[in-house]
């Protein structure tokens, strides 16, 4: 933000707020499915952690544990800047929008839930290599594309490079355009 004039930067700031308040929840919920994956209380007939050799092999519990904090994270970054304001200039300026502070946090937060996504995501074609059934198109598309750039391993390894391959697919956004080809819409 560049200021270019004698405004307040109270509904701007106010926006801010809600925004990362919005896309923090749509990180908890990410996190929220990556753990039904990997919880073997909760995942139907896959095996814990997505992985087969479970006690040999952790799987991809650190992987939902780093989203997990990500998420933690991103609920303290949601409290509103805007509800503050420090009295400034010898008490002369009495109400400051707190906006910057705003826009910094929410950059922040997008950031963090673009690496939950891509925790789940990378969790979600783990999951497919377990299962039997059929997957719709653009499902089919996302795991292809993913897998190409991270096969399948079923043993421990460190998932740092896998989780890194993903997420620059993501912020490449080739899923969502070659979904959006094959299928005939925008998806967002």
């Amino acid at each position: 933000m560049i200021s270019g004039g004698n405004f307040h930067g109270q509904p701007l700031a106010l926006a801010l707020d809600f925004l990362a308040i919005a896309v923090s929840e749509l990180g908890n919920i990410s996190e929220r499915r990556t753990e039904r994956m990997v919880n073997p209380s909760l995942n139907g007939d896959l095996p814990p952690f997505l992985t087969r050799n479970g006690g040999l092999n952790s799987g991809l519990m650190l992987l939902q544990y780093a989203a997990a904090s990500l998420v933690s994270e991103n609920k303290v970054l949601a409290h509103p800047a805007s509800v503050d304001s420090i009295p400034t200039s010898g008490n002369q300026e009495d109400h400051v929008s707190m906006g910057s502070i705003a826009a910094h946090k929410v950059r922040t937060v997008v950031e963090n839930v673009s690496w939950v996504i891509a925790a789940e995501m990378l969790a979600a074609s783990r999951g497919m290599e377990f299962i039997s059934h059929k997957v719709g198109q653009g499902t089919g598309i996302a795991y292809r594309l993913i897998r190409e750039r991270v096969p399948f391993k079923d043993a421990d390894q460190i998932l740092y490079e896998e989780l890194n391959q993903v997420h620059d697919l993501l912020q490449s956004r080739l899923i969502s355009m070659e979904v959006e080809k094959a299928v005939g819409g925008k998806l967002c």
